[in-house]
């Protein structure tokens, strides 16, 4: 069984990326499961139909706390709550966080991680688990995936928008510094999700080069997204013969053929991702921005 992360800032399209790769995964016969490790519970709307119940937000409402959870059995008709199969067998689940403005998400998704590890990965032949998890801020909790060994092969999705890379170049100092203690997390690669800025695609590729990680896919921007989420589905169901599907699918397939595992070597400060910005595209503010 492969379990692996997809990172990235807030907005960048980590949700849609991530279910159509678990879709097109499972159009080439794999077993997979979906993880949001997010607390906006979104990460696996196109692929349950619907919004889930996220495994904090059941516990709360079931009076369970964090503490007595490992000691306890659920009823299956409580697990069947937050552990749902979507589209092509998927099976789907939210690790949620608690109400805004209350506790550390953070924590919560590590404790909804090793439950599922120790309860729920075992009743399925997987072959491939994918955590879709926010990435503006590695702190502790949301780290889990990969400082705790639940995932050790992890994709940066980044735009070549500077936020958006500074971000991948953040989760980027988070694995370098998590290999230096011994995890054995390792990046697979860079999801490039086009936002057709100014030299984007050559940017990717000196940005992955100077990180040296390898871009595994340029995907483009694409209404066919925004039509398919309309409907609730992924574009690999609501579009299967589009060309948004055929890069989804061409993504999987490459996943699947990786085995390139780096440790990154990211930028020392924001200055340089500026100063590489500046020499792809003409902007007069980014040009301020970098002197």
């Amino acid at each position: 069984m492969r379990q692996i992360a997809v990172y990235g800032k807030g907005g960048i399209g980590k949700s849609t990326t991530s279910s159509n790769l678990s879709a097109a995964l499972s159009e080439l016969g794999n077993k997979v499961m979906q993880i949001g490790c997010d607390p906006k519970q979104d990460s696996t709307v196109t692929l349950a139909r619907g919004f889930l119940p996220s495994i904090l937000q059941t516990l709360q409402e079931n009076n369970i706390t964090f503490d007595s959870l490992g000691s306890i059995d659920l009823r299956p008709e409580l697990i069947s709550k937050f552990v749902v199969t979507g589209f092509n067998g998927i099976i789907c689940t939210e690790a949620g966080g608690p109400k805004p403005g209350v506790g550390c998400a953070g924590r919560g998704v590590l404790v909804a991680l090793e439950y599922l590890q120790n309860t729920i990965f075992g009743k399925y032949n997987l072959d491939f688990i994918v955590y879709d998890v926010l990435g503006d801020v590695v702190c502790g909790g949301f780290a889990a995936p990969m400082r705790k060994g639940f995932a050790n092969e992890v994709y940066l999705l980044t735009s070549g928008e500077l936020m958006a890379m500074y971000a991948a170049n953040n989760i980027s100092v988070a694995i370098k510094r998590l290999t230096a203690e011994n995890a054995k997390v390792r990046l697979g690669g860079i999801i490039h999700n086009r936002r057709n800025v100014v030299g984007e695609i050559e940017l990717m590729e000196e940005f992955a080069g100077k990180l040296g990680v390898p871009v595994i896919a340029h995907i483009p921007r694409s209404d066919d997204v925004q039509m398919a989420e309309f409907e609730g589905q992924t574009v690999i169901e609501a579009l299967p013969n589009s060309n948004q599907a055929t890069f989804y699918r061409e993504l999987a397939a490459k996943i699947i053929d990786n085995t390139g595992r780096y440790i990154p070597n990211p930028f020392e400060s924001i200055k340089d991702l500026q100063e590489l910005l500046k020499r792809h595209q003409s902007s007069p503010v980014l040009s301020r921005i970098a002197k």
